[in-house]
């Protein structure tokens, strides 16, 4: 009876350790051979290929984002029963994709055409996931290489190549009948891993200045973070956190870490501009704006103090268009979808604003004290195409700002800064991630973290930041390169079908 279940439990667990190998566990040699034992199981599933996808996305997401019930508990204000339910629909939801590949693939092409048939189907199901509903790409299955040898592909290829380059050692492995079939996939594995490991040495960008960059961490509770009572103290916290490091060329204060809206915080930025300003430096800052006239609220980062090193007035003026407003607004938390029919149904979820605008696709990159830096809000990070197209040849470093406090003590924060470091080696620039309660570091252009401050603590950071210019292959080819090796990858494979048949 339970030879019987073997293959679906294998599916399901074989999901479920794939989770190790994303941060905080970073066991990144897990990924094809967990991906390899689940198409195993397809092969011996072949008529419910649908099911086994669904099984093994099951495992996948229901441990890799379990973070996701943390903040719909601890701080959506729901009762357990009903965030176990939201979570359960969120996982059955993101276990379609890999199911649509699945199935695709087991349908129209035979186990030994998978390494060349299934890298299509797989990455236009992750495509799909990364837009579909305002997208969720997250624990694409490229992150999890940011530390082995295969990251020496990203500055090329992107992790949407990984992925790609993943799922074809994957399926040669999962195939294996014989010494000749494990002799080529044994080649194709560490031929990738050793090409990658070469490319890795590799340098496709040019060292430019050195600048000395500080970061805070306020660590205010998320109970807190909207209480108007606790504003005086939040704003107070981040000035004493910020009294040892004005010498800094530039300072970062997180994701609105200014509690208050714009509009009413104009004495206190209106001091922070001109303190930045008398101590020859710049500082950034979240917060929220809102207009008053229109109605419109906007996820702001804004610069105060010096634009420019020969600046001679403070940058900081109300509505000024040195901000940058966020684009990729969170689905219920900043914005409701489908919102004529279910705004009726947003205050069930305990949130402070649900109703933002959206800033442009592309947007000018801030300009603090001589600094370019392309800006991306909170999880914008995991979007590789629009930060991408925020970046140009002047922009000296990426500059990210979140408040995880929302996922708690989960595993959330580190697969965030594991995206955070993708985006580094893909476009070869410095990331500077300034966040809440964690994990606020400094990420350089290969995507190595160079200083991190601990979690859960009130604390500055600083270190030098080399900024860079040049662009990597990846920023020219973007995905559109990933997209034509799949489709040549799958030309093969179905002109190899049509000759067996």
């Amino acid at each position: 009876m339970l030879k019987r279940f073997t293959p679906y439990l294998l599916l399901i667990a074989s999901g479920l350790s794939l989770t190790l190998a994303f941060a905080p566990f970073s066991m990144w040699a897990l990924t094809i051979p967990t991906l390899a034992i689940a198409l195993r199981q397809l092969i011996k599933l072949k008529h419910k290929p649908f099911l086994a996808g669904w099984l093994f996305g099951i495992g996948w997401f229901g441990a890799g984002v379990s973070w996701v019930h943390v903040s719909i508990a601890d701080f959506g204000g729901l009762p357990l029963i009903a965030s176990i339910g939201l979570m359960a629909l969120l996982c059955g939801y993101l276990a379609l994709y890999p199911a649509l590949a699945f199935k695709l693939t087991a349908k129209y092409f035979k186990p030994q055409l998978w390494p060349l048939a299934l890298p299509l189907f797989w990455v236009l199901a992750e495509w799909l996931r990364s837009w579909m509903l305002s997208g969720f790409p997250w624990l694409s299955l490229g992150y999890s290489q940011i530390n082995g040898p295969l990251a020496g592909f990203a500055p090329i290829i992107g992790e949407t190549g990984l992925t790609a380059l993943l799922v074809i050692s994957a399926a040669s492995l999962a195939i294996i009948n014989s010494k000749r079939t494990f002799l080529s996939a044994s080649a194709i594995t560490a031929s990738l891993l050793i090409c990658g490991a070469l490319l890795h040495q590799h340098t496709w960008v040019t060292p430019s200045k050195t600048y000395s960059v500080s970061m805070v961490q306020g660590n205010i509770p998320q109970s807190l973070r909207w209480v108007p009572e606790q504003d005086a103290a939040t704003m107070q916290t981040y000035l004493e956190l910020t009294e040892t490091i004005w010498g800094s060329d530039l300072i970062i204060w997180p994701e609105a870490a200014v509690p208050k809206l714009e509009p009413l915080a104009q004495p206190y930025l209106s001091q922070l501009n001109e303190r930045a300003f008398k101590e020859n430096t710049a500082l950034i800052t979240g917060i929220v704006n809102f207009n008053w006239e229109t109605d419109e609220a906007w996820n702001n980062l804004i610069v105060v103090g010096k634009k420019t090193p020969d600046a001679t007035y403070p940058n900081y003026q109300y509505f000024h268009n040195n901000r940058f407003s966020k684009h990729h607004l969170l689905p219920v938390g900043e914005f409701v979808p489908f919102e004529s029919l279910l705004r009726p149904l947003a205050p069930i979820f305990d949130l402070p604003m649900s109703s933002f605008s959206r800033g442009d696709f592309q947007q000018q990159n801030l300009e603090a004290n001589g600094i370019k830096l392309a800006p991306a809000i909170c999880f914008e990070i995991a979007f590789p195409r629009q930060v991408t197209a925020n970046v140009n040849g002047d922009t000296d470093m990426i500059i990210t700002v979140s408040n995880d406090a929302w996922f708690g003590k989960s595993h959330g924060p580190a697969q965030h800064l594991q995206i955070a470091q993708m985006r580094a080696l893909e476009l070869g620039r410095p990331v500077l991630r300034a966040t809440n309660n964690g994990i606020t570091a400094f990420i350089d252009h290969k995507g190595r973290i160079d200083a991190r401050l601990p979690q859960f603590e009130s604390a500055n950071i600083s270190a030098p930041v080399i900024a860079t210019k040049g662009f990597t292959p990846y920023y020219h080819l973007q995905d559109y390169g990933v997209w034509l090796f799949v489709l040549v990858l799958f030309i093969c494979a179905w002109r190899l079908k049509k000759a067996a048949d």
